[in-house]
């Protein structure tokens, strides 16, 4: 069975631009926990928010290929980040980090918040994914 996945965009709405307002989708739900910087042995190779996304997504992208998924398959994303001054002034760095790792998959509603600390001290970013294959 393929997967059925429909951005749901309402109508006079501005495009969002790297993301989608809403998705709808069927099939087997597949539940990835937030994913850090760190490598396979939970090891910090630095504290860089660019290179911790990269990490953090590579991370998102094994966890989804344990389930037989991949970036397309994603619905939604969750990014927690400790500064937001910092995300937003290297957005075009951690996009590009993104394509690196995902390509150009932003049929996925995404949403970003800013957060005090997170539960390992070194890490500056953490994603959270919803995949539906």
């Amino acid at each position: 069975m393929s997967l059925t996945k429909t951005v749901l965009q309402p109508p006079g709405w501005a495009a969002p631009k790297g993301y989608a307002n809403g998705v709808a989708a069927q099939g087997r739900l597949v539940c990835v926990a937030g994913q850090i910087g760190w490598n396979a042995q939970c090891q910090f190779d630095s504290d860089d928010l660019v290179a911790q996304t990269r990490q953090a997504l590579a991370n998102v992208r094994a966890v989804l290929a344990e389930a037989g998924a991949g970036p397309e398959h994603m619905v939604r994303m969750t990014w927690y980040v400790t500064r937001r001054a910092d995300y937003l002034a290297r957005s075009r760095e951690i996009g590009a980090a993104y394509r690196e790792v995902m390509g150009r998959e932003y049929d996925v509603a995404m949403t970003a918040v800013e957060v005090s600390a997170l539960m390992e001290a070194r890490a500056v970013v953490e994603i959270e994914v919803t995949a539906v294959i």
